[in-house]
């Protein structure tokens, strides 16, 4: 079994910081060599392999905290508080077991790399789901605080930023099949300082697609011209709306809108790429009839049409104090993971890898299974687990990842990295990487100073 056995080193190739560049210039490195040395920072240095290998990623963030004890980092010698009440069943990779109800994705996992040593100090869902989706700390550890434009990007935002490609009318940047809530809108979902420009066209995949869910806004973004309305006449409506707008006080931020979605349905491109419906009838099969499965077959649609990041939210909607279809499993655990929350995500998982293998795209489009945080070691009085973001796991495959690598290790009971430690911010590097984007690669915040997108270190998962 493959496993990393001592705490988390520098990844070969770690980009160079500006601490590292004032250190050689302390060393007394001469001018010629300064110099190469800087261009190495700015051009990422000798990169891992898999660098720029994907062309899209598609994200499946599994919103509640989804339960590492329960479902990838089983402990089976642990006590009777701690240890999972699922059986284990063997995978793909000898020696490694998972939950038995991820049958399918227990097929998969020589084709991924586990992740069982990531960890922050957030407690709270949305302070947590903003450190993974933009791989910054929240300023807000315990505590909501309201979603402004001075967040930081989520990383589709940033990756639609890098990517940005004015002549397309394809989106850069969507995410299925609602935005995710909790009392709120959650924070780092949208394009923070980055502006309108760049936040995700946010959709669901089919109106009468199952969903035993919540959302405050849901709703169904159309891509079939109403009757009588054919492209001339959408035209022309676009005309006489930018005429009225002329005469009317600006509303910078509607009109944005109004202009994005008139550019899409009026792009043929965009159009097919939107339409599932154009799918083959055993593609819907295969993938569920929920909306997850969904989600990610349109997910798939879209990543190989040319958008380069898509956001599958697993489980999406408000919160509803633990009773919607979500993984904040605080009571009945085990009869929710195994009845509501766990069959969709084998299914739908699994039939995304199974066809992007199929059909060669997997060496071009990475795949990553991301969450909040983990559950407790010890179940409460109410069956279930609750918040705890001091390890849990998370997976990736494809786009020069390494194939059945654990890497990385929790301790006996699930409570601390053990080995490899892994933050949110070394995740969002290594995504960067396979994406062929410097994670150093400098954007601008509101006050016109240049960041880094990213802070941490490409993990050593590239193969």
């Amino acid at each position: 079994m493959n496993s990393f056995r001592s705490s988390r080193p520098r990844a070969s190739g770690a980009h160079l910081t500006r601490r590292d560049l004032l250190r050689a210039g302390a060393l007394g490195l001469g001018l010629p060599a300064y110099l190469a040395l800087s261009n190495r920072a700015l051009s990422g240095g000798d990169l891992p392999r898999g660098f720029g290998k994907a062309r899209s990623c598609i994200v499946v963030f599994a919103w509640g905290g989804l339960s590492h004890i329960d479902t990838f980092d089983l402990k089976p010698e642990a006590g009777s508080g701690i240890k999972s009440a699922f059986d284990s069943i063997p995978t793909t990779i000898p020696g490694y077991h998972v939950c038995e109800h991820l049958p399918r994705l227990a097929r998969q996992v020589h084709r991924m790399t586990l992740i069982r040593s990531m960890h922050h100090d957030a407690p709270s869902h949305r302070s947590a789901a903003y450190w993974n989706l933009t791989g910054h700390a929240p300023p807000k550890l315990d505590k909501n605080w309201p979603r402004t434009r001075k967040d930081w990007p989520s990383i589709g935002s940033m990756v639609a930023h890098a990517r940005h490609d004015p002549i397309r009318k394809l989106p850069g940047n969507v995410a299925l099949p609602y935005p995710i809530y909790d009392g709120d809108w959650a924070n780092g979902q949208h394009a923070g300082f980055l502006g309108m420009p760049y936040d995700p066209v946010i959709m669901k995949p089919d109106e009468g697609t199952p969903y035993d869910g919540k959302s405050p806004v849901s709703g169904h973004l159309s891509f079939d011209l109403i009757e009588g309305l054919d492209e001339e006449r959408l035209v022309a409506r676009r005309s006489l709306l930018a005429d009225l707008s002329g005469n009317a006080q600006p509303t910078e931020p509607l009109e944005h809108y109004q202009q994005r979605v008139f550019d899409m349905l009026l792009d043929a491109e965009t159009r097919k790429a939107f339409k599932i419906d154009d799918e083959p009838e055993r593609q819907h099969q295969r993938y569920g009839a929920h909306i997850l499965g969904q989600s990610l077959l349109t997910a798939r649609r879209l990543t190989g049409a040319g958008v380069p990041l898509v956001t599958v939210y697993a489980a999406a909607g408000d919160l509803n104090g633990s009773k919607g279809a979500h993984f904040d499993t605080h009571s009945d655990g085990y009869n929710r993971l195994k009845k509501q929350m766990l069959p969709p995500l084998d299914q739908g998982l699994s039939a995304l890898l199974d066809d992007l293998h199929e059909s060669g795209r997997i060496e071009e489009t990475l795949v990553v299974l991301l969450t909040e945080f983990g559950r407790t070691p010890k179940v409460n009085g109410s069956g279930g687990r609750d918040h705890y973001p001091k390890v849990y796991t998370v997976a990736l495959a494809g786009a020069g990842v390494s194939k059945g690598l654990l890497y990385g290790t929790s301790d006996a009971s699930g409570a601390f990295p053990a080995s490899g430690a892994a933050t949110p911010a070394d995740l969002h590097a290594s995504i960067f990487h396979a994406l062929g984007i410097a994670p150093n690669r400098m954007i601008h915040d509101l006050s016109d100073r240049p960041l880094p997108m990213c802070d941490g270190s490409v993990l050593p998962i590239f193969s």
